[in-house]
């Protein structure tokens, strides 16, 4: 028998009664993990500022650098060992004046609706765009209506979230491609723009934003781009079909610029045994802007920030280094998530474990996990530590988009999962607000994540 088949045999031998063993040792840390940050918890409050006082944190807005400082300071506070800012080149994007749309039905009879431009979209002319309209149900439908039926049309994309699946995430997956590439697709036919349905589960009247690309489009050629909120949707579809030579107007203003210089912001509690080897907990620092970016993503920030504050207040001294990483424009390029993971690589940074909060502050439910069978091995065996707090998802699947770039064999990636059912009636628009962040529900799901590092910190990733 091979030597790695013997060691894998008798971990995996090992791990058969280390559930009882871990329950006894750590339920009682983890009961003051959760005591302390629902007691005496700090998220909230700097929820509460990042929000109200900073507001929505856009890349490279003074929003963003406002943000930066400000959770910079309030790191400085926690007397970590280390804590400095990281630099990356951002893109910028503004939206200028707010966005006005309107179906004309005949001559004079107009019927307003709410739209919003997507993230990175051109903007129509000065005097707005206004054309005819064809309804499709998603970019692969546009080959079947073609050139002779798009051209000088808006497209109206119109494929709603999935209802009928439990995981909202798998719903917005299955629809965010129009969404991302749909005025791309759509200007090859010749449209002279693009109307998106909000990704959103519940009707109402907020339009929600989120990125595109134009890819390779050269510039002359790319059309503008917006999204219509679901009621709105709705009434333009109905309509359609009564008037189908019913025209759409929209105006925006938005303005791409050139890069700009904005950072990550990092802070270490530096590992006694093992200060060489990395965990990080983080979620992304920018927002989208018709809201305070409250569930997406401040709450996983302020979540991040607690966990290395909890360790603080409760005097542990980590096996290994413990990060907390703010990252700067997950939500339009990634560059502080690719960053980081350069700068990772060029110091030969060996990263063993990294959790990210990206699914917005709702009520703590478990985490998904990308990692090996071993590993997964060991997380199950912890379920029962998490079972007192209501905490029972444990699963194998994706962990969050600025971790993504750290994946390497061995590695533990691992996502925080609130209950998502109500997340999408947030996400990208203009009511993702303080409000409605509930207090005992973010400061639950800082709890899990530090209990979970805390675990990996303890015993360690396996293979590694």
């Amino acid at each position: 028998m091979k030597k790695n088949t013997i060691i894998l045999l008798f971990l995996l031998f090992a791990l058969q009664g280390y559930s009882q063993q871990v329950n006894s040792q750590d339920s009682l840390t983890i009961r003051s993990i959760y005591d302390m940050a629902l007691l005496n918890g700090k998220s909230y409050d700097w929820l509460d500022y990042l929000s109200n006082n900073i507001g929505g944190r856009l890349s490279g807005t003074l929003n963003a650098a406002m943000a930066v400082q400000y959770t910079k300071e309030e790191l400085d506070k926690l007397g970590l060992d280390k804590v400095w800012l990281q630099p990356v080149l951002v893109p910028k994007w503004t939206r200028g004046f707010p966005e006005y749309a309107y179906l004309e039905t005949g001559p004079g009879k107009t019927i307003r609706t709410d739209v919003c431009a997507l993230g990175g979209s051109v903007s129509t002319s000065e005097i707005g765009l206004k054309a005819g309209v064809i309804e499709v149900q998603g970019i692969e439908d546009l080959a079947r209506y073609g050139r002779e039926q798009i051209e000088g049309k808006i497209v109206f994309y119109n494929r709603p979230m999935q209802a009928d699946l439990i995981q909202t995430f798998e719903a917005y997956g299955g629809c965010v491609d129009q969404r991302y590439a749909g005025a791309m697709e759509a200007a090859k036919y010749g449209a002279v723009g693009v109307v998106v349905r909000s990704m959103n589960l519940r009707l109402d009247d907020f339009p929600h934003t989120g990125t595109m690309t134009y890819g390779d489009t050269p510039v002359n050629e790319r059309i503008p781009a917006c999204a219509i909120s679901t009621r709105g949707a709705n009434v333009l579809s109905s309509t359609l079909k009564l008037l189908p030579s019913l025209q759409f107007y929209f105006k925006q203003s938005c303005t791409n610029y050139d890069d700009v210089l904005s950072h990550n912001v990092i802070g270490e509690i530096t590992g006694s045994k093992y200060p060489n080897k990395y965990m990080i907990v983080g979620g992304h620092l920018d927002s989208w802007d018709l809201g305070d970016g409250s569930h997406d993503d401040g709450a996983g920030c302020v979540q991040s920030m607690e966990v290395l504050r909890l360790f603080k207040e409760m005097n542990y001294k980590p096996k290994h280094s413990i990060r907390v990483v703010l990252f700067m424009n997950e939500e339009n390029g990634l560059r502080g998530a690719t960053k980081y993971a350069a700068e990772a690589k060029r110091k030969g940074e060996k990263h063993v474990f990294a959790l990210e909060s990206d699914a917005g502050g709702f009520t703590p439910r478990g985490f998904s996990f990308d990692c090996d069978d071993l590993n997964f091995e060991l997380v199950q065996g912890w379920e029962a530590l998490f079972k007192p707090y209501l905490i029972h998802f444990f699963e194998r699947g994706g962990s969050g988009a600025d971790i993504g770039p750290l994946k390497k064999p061995g590695m533990v990636l691992a996502g925080l999962r609130p209950d998502s059912q109500r997340y999408f009636d947030y996400h990208h628009a203009a009511n993702d607000t303080f409000d409605a962040v509930n207090k005992r529900e973010l400061e639950l799901g800082g709890a899990t994540m530090a209990s979970l590092i805390y675990l990996f910190d303890t015993y360690g990733v396996l293979s590694n």
